[in-house]
C-alpha cells in the first residue's frame, strides 16, 4: 500500500536506469518517467541528475532514497502484520546464518516450513557469527543462527543444540591414521583456520588453549572464511582443519576427507537468536517455535538411526 511514486523512485535509484527500472517493475519507460516527475513536482526538488546516458542522485535524492527505503519496508511490514491478524501467515522473513547451519540445518527446516506456510518468503544471508549477531541486534535481520553462545543484551537466544567437532584431513595425511587426536598431536601440523568472528574459530582456539598450547605455537597454514574453501584446501592435502562432524559427513562418505574425533571430545554451540522486541511479529515467533520443534525432531531421528 506504499506510494507508487516512491516505489518507482527506489527502483530507478537502485538500478541506475529508467529502462532497467521499467523492466523490473513491468512498466513502460514513459510511465516510469511520469512517476518520477510527479514525485519531483510534489516535493518541489530535483531528485536525479540525467546526463551522458547516466543517472545519479542529487544530494536531496540521496536523502529521499533513505526515507523511501524506510517507508517501503514499513509498508511491507504493515501488509504482513495485517495479513497475520486476518489469520494468514505471509511476508518476508530475513534470516542470517553461518554457512554451516545454512547448508546443513536450514534446508530441510525451510522446506517443511514453506510447505506449511507457502506465502512466506524466506531470505537467507550468510556471514560469520559476529556479523549475524550484529545484524540481529540492529534489527536488520529477523532471526539469526550462530555458532557461539551470546551474552549480547540486544538479542534473545531461543534454542541451542550442540555439534561435535572433529579434525578433517586428506586420507593420505599423517594424521589420518589416528583414532583420536589431542591438541599436542595437532600443534606441529599445518592448520587451516577460520576467519576472525567465526564461532568455530573460537571453539578451535579454546581447544588448544585448554591444552596449554598458545596461538603462536600452532602451525598456521591459512585463514578462510568459506567452509567450502576449507574443505577444498584440506582435500588437497594443505593441512588439517577443525569443523563439525555434521558438515564433514558427506565429504567423509565420498572419500574426499577423513574425520578423526578430538580428545577430549569437544562441542560447539549452535544457537538461534532474535532481536529483543515485545512487539515481535507472529511470523517471526511462529518460525522460531517451528525451528525449535524441527531441531528436536531431527536430533531424535539421528539418535534412532545410530
Amino acid at each position: 500500500m506504499s506510494d507508487r511514486r516512491l516505489q518507482v523512485f527506489h527502483a530507478v535509484a537502485k538500478h541506475g536506469s529508467f529502462t532497467r527500472a521499467a523492466e523490473h517493475l513491468h512498466m513502460t519507460q514513459p510511465a516510469v518517467t511520469f512517476q518520477i516527475k510527479q514525485l519531483e513536482d510534489h516535493l518541489n526538488v530535483r531528485l536525479l541528475e540525467r546526463g551522458h546516458g547516466k543517472i545519479s542522485l542529487t544530494t536531496t535524492g540521496e536523502l529521499v532514497l533513505a526515507y523511501a527505503e524506510k517507508i517501503l519496508d514499513l509498508s511491507e511490514e504493515l501488509d504482513s502484520r495485517v495479513a497475520e491478524l486476518a489469520g494468514e501467515l505471509a511476508g518476508k522473513l530475513d534470516i542470517g546464518s553461518i554457512p554451516a547451519i545454512a547448508g546443513y540445518w536450514l534446508p530441510p527446516i525451510l522446506e517443511r516450513f514453506k510447505r506449511k506456510y507457502p506465502r512466506v518468503l524466506p531470505r537467507v544471508v550468510m556471514g560469520n557469527s559476529r556479523h549475524i549477531e550484529e545484524g540481529v541486534a540492529a534489527r536488520e535481520i529477523d532471526i539469526g543462527f550462530i555458532e557461539a553462545a551470546t551474552d549480547n543484551p540486544a538479542v534473545e537466544p531461543r534454542v541451542a543444540t550442540q555439534e561435535e567437532l572433529v579434525v578433517i584431513c586428506s586420507p593420505d595425511h599423517p594424521l589420518a591414521r589416528h583414532k583420536q587426536l589431542t591438541a599436542q598431536d595437532l600443534a606441529a601440523h599445518p592448520f587451516i583456520d577460520r576467519d576472525p568472528g567465526s564461532g568455530l574459530r573460537q571453539a578451535a582456539h579454546d581447544f588448544f588453549k585448554a591444552a596449554g598450547i598458545a596461538e603462536d605455537k600452532i602451525t598456521l597454514c591459512a585463514e578462510l572464511g568459506s567452509l567450502t574453501a576449507v574443505k577444498h584446501f584440506v582435500a588437497a592435502g594443505m593441512g588439517f582443519a577443525i569443523t563439525s562432524k555434521r558438515t564433514s559427513r558427506l565429504d567423509v562418505q565420498e572419500g574426499r576427507v577423513t574425520a578423526i574425533p578430538l580428545e577430549p571430545r569437544t562441542f560447539t554451540t549452535l544457537q538461534m537468536i532474535l532481536p529483543r522486541d515485545k512487539f515481535r511479529s507472529r511470523l517471526i515467533t511462529t518460525f522460531a517455535d517451528f525451528v525449535c520443534d524441527e531441531i528436536a525432531r531431527i536430533a531424535r531421528e539421528e539418535e534412532g538411526a545410530q
